[in-house]
């Protein structure tokens, strides 16, 4: 890359990804979705200044668990979210897919 060329961001890879058929929209949606999960859990947690150890004793769901799902590593299911994000003030909801077109 030359001086005169800029970076390409996240949604120009992605839209490479698409045309070579590598991925779908739907799949390009689903990580969106999966990483700001992730991102928010920990966010939400960092601001009510709550260990994982200290998440676990108020949801029953182990830390190591935790632990998964932040990391992206797990794919839980909505009942454990939703368990999860309890007692952080949270809770899931469905909002419209932006494709980026």
């Amino acid at each position: 890359m030359n001086n005169n060329q800029k970076a390409p961001t996240w949604r120009d890879l992605e839209f490479e990804l698409i045309k070579s058929g590598s991925l779908t929209k739907e799949e390009i949606a689903k990580n969106r979705a999966r990483a700001a999960i992730q991102i928010e859990l920990i966010k939400a947690r960092n601001e009510k200044k709550i260990s994982q150890r200290k998440l676990e004793e108020l949801t029953g769901i182990r830390q190591t668990t935790i632990t998964r799902i932040e990391s992206g590593k797990n794919s839980p299911s909505i009942d454990t979210m939703i368990k999860i994000l309890a007692p952080l003030g949270k809770t899931l909801a469905v909002v419209p897919i932006d494709f980026g077109n």
